[in-house]
């Protein structure tokens, strides 16, 4: 099923108030996303209709089995791509958010899986000591002891 990026979003903001609270109400998700709550029930009726949701007008939403499935994944490539721009790249974690928040929408699963494996395989070598400096790029803050 083919999702836009939107309401990806709706999925992902509704499991984390459904973590907090058990359900959501259509006022928690329009706060959260800063929407209007007309946008709120466009989002919900299309979600909804594709089997995403559980939500009757005037009551909580809370998400099908589906709904639960696709907003881990999604919300699992976010944290994937923040983790990237942080600890990899050095970026500050508004700013990883926001990208991961773009990117998170895009990204297919396998390519998503590599990028796991990097960060793995990154913090198992200890590619500790390493920043961005602008105008240099990359800087290591240590030298490997090579005998």
């Amino acid at each position: 099923m083919e999702l836009s990026s939107s309401l990806e979003d709706y999925l992902e903001t509704i499991q984390s108030i459904v973590a907090i609270k058990g359900a959501a109400r259509p006022s928690d998700i329009a706060r959260l996303r800063n929407v209007a709550a007309s946008s709120v029930t466009t989002a919900l009726r299309n979600l909804s209709k594709n089997g995403l949701v559980n939500h009757a007008p005037y009551d909580v939403v809370t998400l099908t089995p589906e709904g639960d499935r696709l907003a881990s994944g999604i919300a699992r490539k976010h944290a994937v791509f923040k983790e990237f721009f942080m600890s990899v790249l050095g970026i500050n974690e508004d700013t990883s958010d926001e990208c991961a928040c773009r990117m998170e929408h895009i990204i297919p699963d396998d390519v998503l899986e590599r990028l796991v494996e990097y960060l793995s395989f990154a913090k198992a070598c200890q590619f500790g000591g390493r920043r961005w400096v602008d105008g240099k790029g990359f800087v290591c803050d240590h030298r490997e002891n090579r005998t």
